[in-house]
């Protein structure tokens, strides 16, 4: 859950319409108004996580693009079919409100017919551009609530930030007047303040209605709301009857992504209500994926930052739900799904099995709604997952006994972040941790900063008493943790999976000896060194495997391990510098940038830099002969890097009678 992403903000056309390709002539031009009318393109290949370039690529380079798809790829090409579109709702039956504006930044709602009986309630939320510190966005994000008016009962499933206070509550209120109807439920997917933040302004106005939940789910709220509220606890299978066929069957789905989540699944109409799941950060006026070239690298960006640390759970949540008859998810975030269900689904199984696949895995023990536990435990659980190996969550607030002794047993590296020090439960699941943990088991120990925090000299002793084995000192939390921490934790979480996998990797390389190895390396190329910066981040890594890739606009590649740490501040839209290495004098600068750095360690430490023109706070190599700054247009996924794509911006010969140094190998395994 690390910071991934950061894209300047583009202007927003006010008015225009666009033309939905479908696959008849029957094609209909949608007017849509404000902030949401431009249409993205994006380089969508096979099975890559690419963000929307920051421009519209030309036809033929689209062309070009397309014939790298796989099939499923290039159906979604097809916006949406005339049938699906005629059974989108109408404009007239979508509702805007007026923009209002909240700390400089644009807040509307949006009310539209779901399905028979049921509405959504959409807060478009335009110009966010960070989720938490460390999750930045590029298109803004929404929190989709719903309203299911059944024959007998009136339900409302999730509610929306309290940011959204007076205007969606004026929005309710008013859906709810016009059926004349009161709450009786409120269904509570899970309790994050982005979905549950105005739940306690609901109860004020609807004193007597019936908080559905699981059991985490209800406990939690009871700290948020500070009111007394009635609870129906609710679990796996159980249901509700709202009457006319309206009845809603409770799938309990836990760490997706927090440990009180639970879909729900209307019988009557195929919806089921998945809030985090299957949504993506994507703010438009399209409430339905009728663009689903535009929406995909957004969708993969959210399952990598927020489900592939779960994938376990992802899987286990597919699992219980395959044999419902769902035809619409209407997820948290992001437009519903409703067009392209099965591929879309599809796509969750087969990433969630991709990192199941691998070869070890770590347990992250962590405080649910406690401090920062939350944030840097899925930090540390993205570092994990970049470097191939699977993580499994535990909430030692509400896990059994059973469980977390099961999960240390199975586990070859287990992460404990600091629980409070006054909570039965975390003791609980401390003793019981510290009763299965092998000794072979490495451990990583990490504070919350929740101010209540475990001593974590006093895990130290507890685990390395039995037998673990510590990775590193403790990582400790001094202040309010900023991206340059978050990325620390990252760095660690990437060292914790490196350690557990290092043996069988070379073991690997030192089986491979083909040819077709050999002929490889004889591919030469430069030596550069790549510099990165993002707000108090900064990182940077030796790299050869460049090559100009355009001329107009001028462009190249870099190819950047996953595992990497410069690779969450190479996203699409970020900055970077390549810097050249001239012939006669690298090696003491390709020694320093090579060396294992510890997690957070700085790479500039002793090391001649000035700020890139242009660009304050981005470091340019003062031993480089030349150097580059390049803005990220796109990336493609490969199964081990991530190829990215560049267009440079500046830069500037700083030896004009150097040259760049060559490498060359003897064995294309290694770099």
């Amino acid at each position: 859950y690390a910071r991934c992403q950061h894209h300047p903000k583009r202007p927003r056309p006010e008015r225009s319409a666009m033309l939905l390709p479908t696959s008849s002539s029957s094609a209909r031009a949608l007017s849509l108004r404000g902030p949401a009318s431009k249409q993205l393109h994006t380089a969508a290949l096979p099975c890559g996580r690419v963000r929307p370039p920051t421009r519209r690529l030309e036809p033929s380079a689209a062309a070009s693009l397309g014939s790298q798809q796989q099939p499923h790829e290039r159906r979604r090409d097809i916006v949406a079919s005339a049938a699906q579109l005629e059974a989108a709702p109408e404009a007239a039956a979508v509702k805007m409100s007026d923009i209002h504006m909240w700390n400089g930044k644009r807040l509307q709602t949006q009310v539209l017919p779901l399905a028979e009986n049921t509405v959504s309630i959409r807060s478009l939320d335009w110009d966010r551009d960070r989720f938490d510190i460390e999750f930045g966005l590029e298109e803004g994000t929404t929190y989709n609530s719903f309203l299911i008016f059944g024959k007998d009962k009136t339900a409302l499933v999730d509610a929306s930030h309290e940011k959204f206070h007076d205007l969606y509550l004026a929005t309710l209120e008013g859906e709810l007047k016009k059926m004349g109807r009161a709450i009786d439920y409120i269904v509570v997917s899970h309790t994050e303040p982005d979905h549950s933040g105005l739940i306690p302004a609901v109860l004020d106005r609807y004193p007597e209605a019936i908080v559905c939940g699981s059991k985490v789910c209800l406990t939690f709220l009871q700290g948020l709301t500070h009111r007394p509220f009635t609870p129906q606890q609710v679990k796996g299978g159980d249901k509700i009857d709202l009457g006319g066929g309206h009845v809603l069957e409770f799938v309990m789905a836990p760490n997706l992504h927090w440990p009180d989540t639970m879909f729900s699944f209307d019988h009557a109409t195929g919806v089921m209500y998945t809030c985090d799941a299957f949504g993506l950060h994507y703010c438009t006026e399209d409430a339905f994926d009728v663009d689903v070239k535009a929406m995909l690298p957004h969708y993969r960006f959210y399952f990598d930052c927020l489900m592939k640390p779960n994938a376990k759970s992802v899987t286990t949540a597919l699992r219980k739900v395959k044999d419902l008859p769902y035809e619409t998810i209407a997820n948290g975030h992001g437009p519903i799904l409703k067009f392209n269900v099965p591929e879309l689904v599809g796509d969750y199984q087969n990433w969630a099995s991709n990192i199941e696949k691998g070869k070890a895995s770590v347990a992250v023990f962590y405080a649910s709604d406690y401090g920062f536990s939350d944030r840097l435990s899925q930090t540390l659980a993205r570092g994990i997952t970049k470097a191939g190996v699977q993580t499994e969550m535990v909430d030692m607030l509400s896990a059994d006994p059973q469980e977390v002794v099961a999960v240390a047993a199975r586990n070859a590296g287990l992460i404990v972040m600091a629980p409070p020090n006054d909570s039965p439960e975390a003791r609980t699941s401390l003793a019981a941790l510290t009763s299965a943990v092998k000794k072979s088991t490495t451990v990583l120990l990490a504070e919350s900063f929740g101010g209540r925090d475990e001593p974590v000299d006093t895990l130290k002793r507890s685990l390395t008493d039995v037998g673990a084995t510590l990775l590193t000192a403790p990582l400790r939390v001094k202040e309010l943790p900023a991206q340059a921490l978050y990325q620390a934790f990252e760095e660690a979480g990437t060292d914790l999976a490196q350690a557990l996998t290092c043996k069988d990797r070379l073991a690997e390389l030192k089986s491979i000896s083909s040819d077709k190895f050999k002929a490889i390396a004889r591919i030469s190329s430069g030596l550069y060194v790549v510099t990165a910066a993002h707000n108090n981040a900064r990182s940077a890594m030796v790299a050869s495997w460049v090559s100009q890739a355009s001329f107009e606009p001028l462009g190249l590649t870099v190819a950047i391990a996953k595992d990497r740490a410069i690779e969450s501040l190479m996203q699409v839209g970020d900055t970077f510098v390549l810097n050249a290495l001239g012939e006669d004098d690298f090696s003491a600068t390709m020694r320093h940038f090579l060396q294992r750095f510890t997690a957070g360690q700085d790479r500039f430490e002793g090391v001649d830099t000035f700020d890139a023109p242009g660009a304050p706070g981005l470091p340019v190599l003062g031993a480089s002969i030349a150097y580059m700054r390049c803005k990220v247009v796109s990336r493609l996924e490969t199964p081990d890097h991530w190829v990215t794509y560049a267009e440079v911006e500046g830069g500037d010969v700083l030896r004009p009678a150097a040259r760049t140094a060559v490498h060359r190998r003897k064995i294309g395994n290694y770099y």
